[in-house]
């Protein structure tokens, strides 16, 4: 029987070889994480009316034949339009044991091209997450906020962990963890789960941040890289220490913080509560066992923030605490670790864009 944690690499592995996870194509090495698996998408998005779950009556089949307006066919690449609805058939399948349930994620780069990529589930109440002995298909709703984008089959926009049993670390495992292995740079803010606060008083420079420009051209996700950053990106700047989140305007900001992800742990990164201000860090991803680790190759990485301003101009300061890390156990180490031997993006990371960009 598997321990209680987050599933390692080669537990997800045994799913596959189990059929736990099956697939329409055969699933690659390359999609297996330290933790996650990440999911490829299916060959036809369809364009529907509004986001949805399906209800716990109700498949996305059956409701896609509700809200679906027309089909797009993405095997030799097509645009998903800004501020549109889409929904993917993903090309994997799950039939989850007792006692196990999934949660997905947007993946890094997606997260930081302000995509906002949900996974939807037959009978689903929630987002992002698969209940406990669920079996069927999996979908992902796509809504690109800041950018149109260019996607085809096979490219994986989110990531799935697998949970069996009890997963969370109490705020006092939280504390003797860091006693052990420190977690964060400077004094750990404990308080259902880690603190991180937003870095607004860089060392070396009074760049800050960057904010997406409203007009822009096309992202193709194929492209690494490629694109220009001031063709899409305006950078903010500040000697203050604190900046002006505009309504509606969105932001890559980085945190103040450095952070570790030990090998027996992994992370999700949670908003913090809405009563600090009229923002949130965008609907954040998962970090691997080995992210930050100095052993890894990650000593001094940061957490970029993914922030939108909601309806009222908010000042944001330096140091502001603006979200938190949720560490979730481990059910086994994992075979490798998220950095340089899996050429990993953001291992060591400061203030980055998606990979998309050109450094």
């Amino acid at each position: 029987m598997t321990s209680a944690g987050v599933l390692a690499d080669h537990q997800i592995r045994g799913m596959i070889d189990t059929g736990g996870i099956t697939a329409s194509a055969s699933i690659t090495s390359a999609q297996i994480q330290p933790a996650s698996l990440d999911l490829r998408l299916g060959t036809t998005a369809y364009r529907v009316r509004a986001s949805f779950l399906a209800g716990r009556n109700r498949t996305v089949a059956e409701r896609l034949g509700d809200f679906k307006m027309h089909a797009v066919d993405l095997t030799d690449g097509a645009v998903l339009e800004k501020g549109c609805v889409y929904v993917v058939p993903l090309m994997e399948n799950l039939s989850l044991p007792s006692g196990m349930t999934a949660a997905a994620s947007a993946k890094s780069s997606i997260g930081r091209l302000d995509l906002l990529t949900r996974i939807i589930t037959d009978h689903g109440v929630e987002f992002d997450r698969v209940p406990e002995g669920y079996t069927g298909p999996l979908y992902v709703e796509i809504c690109p906020r800041s950018f149109s984008v260019v996607v085809q089959p096979g490219q994986m926009l989110n990531q799935i962990i697998f949970r069996q049993g009890k997963t969370l670390m109490s705020d006092d495992d939280l504390r003797a963890l860091h006693d052990q292995t420190p977690i964060v740079s400077g004094d750990p803010v404990i308080s259902d789960g880690l603190g991180f606060s937003v870095d607004l008083k860089p060392a070396k420079s009074n760049l800050v941040g960057y904010r997406a420009k409203p007009h822009t051209g096309v992202v193709d996700l194929a492209k690494l890289n490629h694109y220009d950053p001031e063709e899409f990106w305006e950078e903010v700047h500040t000697d203050a220490g604190w900046i002006i989140l505009d309504p509606g305007a969105f932001y890559i900001l980085v945190s103040r913080e450095s952070i570790v992800i030990p090998p027996m742990q992994a992370a999700e990164m949670a908003p913090y509560l809405a009563m600090v201000g009229e923002f949130r860090v965008h609907y954040a991803g998962f970090f691997d066992p080995g992210f930050g680790y100095a052993k890894a190759g990650g000593a001094g990485s940061r957490g970029v923030l993914e922030v939108r301003c909601h309806e009222a101009p908010f000042v944001l300061e330096h140091g502001q605490i603006v979200g938190r890390l949720v560490y979730e156990n481990m059910a086994a180490m994992p075979e490798a670790l998220y950095g340089q031997e899996i050429k990993s993006n953001y291992q060591g990371q400061g203030l980055k864009l998606s990979k998309h960009f050109k450094a």
